[in-house]
């Protein structure tokens, strides 16, 4: 089955990154992909300010949007993740996943906020979101086969711990959707997503943003999808709106996990 990540820019203007995220899903879907994942923060993405007020329930335009964008092109949708606002006003990190038929089949609220103090890579999260507390395996329909896909965003990329929770509770896929800064990202990025893929023996599909955004950070790019050995796929380079493509090999991965067995030899709980 094939599957996709899309690397985009995006800015606090909301209708132009559902124009430019629709244009990249008809794409992929085009080039044969069934399920498509989109960057952390494609909704809207801007200083805590914007981001504020761009806040939305769940069920709100965004997900209005991703429902009929996924429905129209007949794929499952990972719509990288939006800004969420509760019933008691709590902000969140949140990501969509909406199925072929435009069901909403699952959300996951980023759990680790990004709270650094590195040169070039300032932030603070949580001064703006609230943080999700439980790891999210869904499966999912692709095409005509089902896939067990693990969810995080971004900075859970640092916390290996995450990553084989899921693992363990059968994922077959996990999805980084992501706006990793360039700072960090040109001596990080790859590496760590490498090393999730190779412990967890699984595929590692990596949707980034790029470019400088709004509050003057730039942005790594380098969207990847990577296998179960740790080989680079696709990557979508440092700039440009693009889509990537990827076949996922169940057979392939089972074998790696057949001749390695890395989890299965696991000694501690």
């Amino acid at each position: 089955m094939k599957i996709a990540a899309v690397q985009l820019h995006c800015s606090e203007d909301r209708e132009d990154n559902f124009t430019r995220s629709e244009t990249a899903v008809r794409s992929a879907a085009h080039d044969g992909a069934q399920l498509v994942v989109l960057p952390e923060l494609f909704a809207s993405f801007g200083r805590s300010a914007d981001m504020k007020a761009a806040a939305e329930p769940l069920h709100g335009p965004t997900l209005a949007w991703a429902q009929r964008v996924a429905t129209e092109t007949l794929c499952t949708l990972i719509a990288g993740s939006f800004i969420e606002r509760d019933d008691s006003g709590n902000l969140f990190n949140t990501l969509l996943v909406i199925g072929p038929d435009g069901s909403l089949l699952g959300t996951y609220r980023k759990i680790h906020l990004f709270d650094v103090d590195v040169e070039g890579a300032r932030s603070r999260e949580s001064d703006t979101f609230s943080a999700g507390d439980e790891p999210i395996v869904l499966d999912l329909p692709v095409g005509e086969h089902t896939l067990r896909v693990g969810l995080t965003i971004c900075y859970d990329l640092r916390f290996p711990e995450l990553f084989r929770a899921e693992a363990l509770q059968g994922a077959d896929v996990i999805v980084v959707a992501a706006a990793f800064n360039a700072t960090t990202g040109r001596d990080h990025w790859e590496p760590l997503l490498r090393a999730r893929a190779i412990e967890n023996q699984l595929m590692i599909i990596a949707a980034g943003q790029w470019g400088t955004s709004p509050e003057g950070g730039t942005r790594h790019g380098h969207s990847q999808i990577i296998d179960a050995w740790g080989r680079v796929l696709a990557d979508a380079g440092a700039e440009g709106d693009t889509v990537i493509v990827a076949e996922f090999d169940a057979e392939v991965q089972a074998d790696i996990r057949k001749r390695l067995p890395s989890l299965a030899n696991r000694r501690l709980s």
